[in-house]
């Protein structure tokens, strides 16, 4: 049953209001006269504007309790949480549907797909004209940033999807805060987005990055509609940045503070499946916690950095104020941050049912119940053959549920980056850890990150995809002026961050793991923060500056030193192997490759 499809019925919205007569709360003259042309495509039955508040948020999930787009879960045991589920063929990116749309195709790149500006706009116009009636039109004013930032963006949502609404108040700094910021400033992102009848034939996600716009239509999945998230923060953000002279990243943001009291920020980018989050709400071993070693979180997802005039440092904040987190694989001993993050006040997206309201997915607990209903309202038992929650099965939680969020989330001023870290999941070829020799061969580092795209249970190497400092389905223009303005940054940096590489995922023989990955990654963290603070001992390989084998604490762990020179070790063969997989990314950009990866590529050809 498609539960989205509810909301095109008779909406008897809260508080309807004439769709022609605009609340009087919106007073800058270029919003308002864009979304009076947005209501006349649409016609909606009424608009509804969302303000932030807390007693406005609650009579939202009370509405769409009432409708069925939520269920409402044990108030016991999660407070304040709701489950939704999507339509079955609506559950994650719909990558081969997002759109770049420019006036010419090179300003989008090959590595996009590109639909030009009018041509777009008009396929989209006769998907909108009359797409909203029966419903109503959420009016969503958001932030991007913590308020008062140099880097904060406003954008406007006009959607149709209530679930849409109450994420939205969640994973951004959403309501009359955003009009304050704006002002009667023309600089806002125009987001419209609708349901639609939720067809795949029928589903676009086009960004215009000319003109600072996102058009959505016919998926009511996070990534495609939740506007200010990948769409506003990642893909037209970088275009503002390339422009602009800062940057948009697919990264997580995290502090660490040692034993002597100084604390170190680390911008780090991972591909899909390759521990982002839990790098992100990491819990240290506990003689480390002993020891005074405190890890925060100011960000799982996404940065903005930018270049303090005054000091020549990169400085980073998070533009989300929520989560939106894969739950299959989640647990206590996994993430217990995040568990805490979503135990009251979240959304749940997909999971599956218990029989006392609660919710469960693969992995939360290491026995399944015995019964519950699954992610699709259908009966479910282990024996049954289908799995209970959607693999990406999602919770949507506000940040400051988080209780190691860091002191400086919503520092408008944002944080200095000592270090940017690039990982993949490798189980083969690459070391655990490896530092670049400088910020250009580090921007090479990142421009060549590759992961396996599946998990190899034999041991055996799996499909490495290419993905650019994790950026590939994210980068909102040509990744040829992408690369370019990475290392253009570097001249405006007076000291730029050390950038280091590491993959938590290498194999032996058998196929297993040979590092134990989760709160242990501390120790190799520990290694790159005395690197940038210059207490740490490296010696020069083929890839970069790495630690000895001794360099990398190992008490309390099963690990040996020699087993631990196994994982650092580099084969010569193994990376001109992996020279010539990089030629996929090479080809792709046929004579547009930027000269300093050209050289980079050389140099690293004339250490072999």
């Amino acid at each position: 049953m498609n539960l989205q499809a509810k909301e095109r019925v008779n909406p008897s919205p809260v508080s309807p209001r004439d769709p022609r007569a605009l609340p009087p709360q919106i007073t800058n003259a270029a919003v308002r006269e864009w979304i009076a042309r947005c209501v006349e495509m649409c016609q909606p039955e009424a608009v509804y504007l969302c303000d932030g508040s807390a007693a406005q948020q609650q009579e939202l999930l009370d509405r769409g309790t009432r409708d069925g787009t939520l269920i409402r879960l044990n108030q016991q045991k999660l407070p304040g949480c709701y489950l939704h589920r999507s339509n079955p063929n609506d559950v994650a990116r719909s990558e081969q549907l997002t759109f770049i749309c420019t006036a010419s195709e090179d300003m989008c790149g090959p590595t996009n797909n590109w639909m030009e500006t009018k041509t777009a706009y008009a396929k989209l116009r006769g998907l909108f004209d009359g797409c909203m009636r029966g419903r109503t039109m959420y009016i969503v004013p958001f932030v991007m940033g913590p308020v008062g930032s140099p880097l904060a963006k406003v954008g406007v949502q006009l959607t149709d999807s209530l679930y849409v609404a109450v994420s939205m108040a969640v994973m951004t700094r959403m309501g009359d805060v955003a009009w304050k910021q704006l002002g009667e400033g023309d600089e806002w992102t125009r987001c419209l987005h609708s349901l639609g009848d939720v067809n795949p034939e029928r589903r676009y996600i086009c960004h215009f990055p000319q003109d600072n716009t996102i058009w959505s239509f016919g998926s009511g999945y996070g990534g495609n509609a939740l506007l200010g998230k990948k769409s506003l923060a990642l893909r037209i953000a970088s275009y503002l940045g390339w422009q602009q002279g800062w940057m948009a990243e697919h990264m997580l943001l995290m502090g660490a503070k040692g034993p002597d009291g100084k604390k170190a920020y680390i911008a780090a980018a991972f591909p899909s499946a390759s521990g982002k989050t839990n790098f992100a709400m990491m819990t240290p071993p506990a003689k480390y916690q002993e020891q005074g070693w405190e890890i925060t979180t100011v960000g799982d997802d996404i940065v903005w950095m930018w270049v303090d005039p005054a000091t020549g440092r990169l400085r980073a904040v998070n533009p989300e104020a929520g989560y939106f987190g894969v739950l299959p694989g989640t647990n206590e001993k996994t993430n217990p941050i995040a568990m805490r993050c979503m135990d009251r006040n979240a959304i749940y997206t997909n999971a599956a049912l218990l029989p006392d309201g609660d919710v469960w997915w693969e992995g939360k607990t290491e026995q399944p119940p015995r019964e519950a209903i699954d992610w699709t309202g259908q009966p479910w038992t282990p024996d049954c053959g289908r799995k209970a929650a959607h693999p990406n099965s999602r919770f949507t939680a506000p940040m400051c549920n988080n209780p190691a969020l860091d002191p400086a989330a919503n520092d408008p001023n944002g944080v200095p980056i000592s270090a940017i870290v690039f990982g993949g999941r490798r189980s083969r070829t690459i070391p655990l850890v490896y530092q670049a020799f400088n910020w250009m061969h580090g921007v090479y580092v990142g421009a060549t990150l590759g992961s396996e795209t599946t998990a190899a249970a034999t041991g055996q190497v799996g499909v490495v995809r290419r993905d650019p400092m994790a950026m590939l389905p994210f980068i909102g223009y040509n990744i040829r002026d992408y690369l370019v303005h990475w290392f253009r940054m570097r001249k405006k940096m007076k000291d730029c961050p050390r950038i280091f590489h590491v993959n938590w995922f290498r194999r032996d023989e058998q196929g297993h793991f040979l590092w134990p990955g989760f709160g242990d990654n501390m120790r190799v963290l520990k290694w790159i923060i005395d690197r940038c603070q210059g207490r740490a001992y490296a010696s020069e390989t083929t890839l970069g500056w790495m630690p000895r084998a001794e360099d990398i604490d190992l008490e309390g762990l099963s690990l040996t030193v020699s087993q631990l020179e196994v994982i650092q070790s580099v084969d010569n063969d193994a990376v001109k192997n992996e020279l010539l997989s990089q030629e996929e990314l090479f080809l792709k950009m046929a004579g547009d490759l930027p000269k300093e990866m050209v050289f980079q590529r050389e140099l690293l050809i004339s250490r072999l």
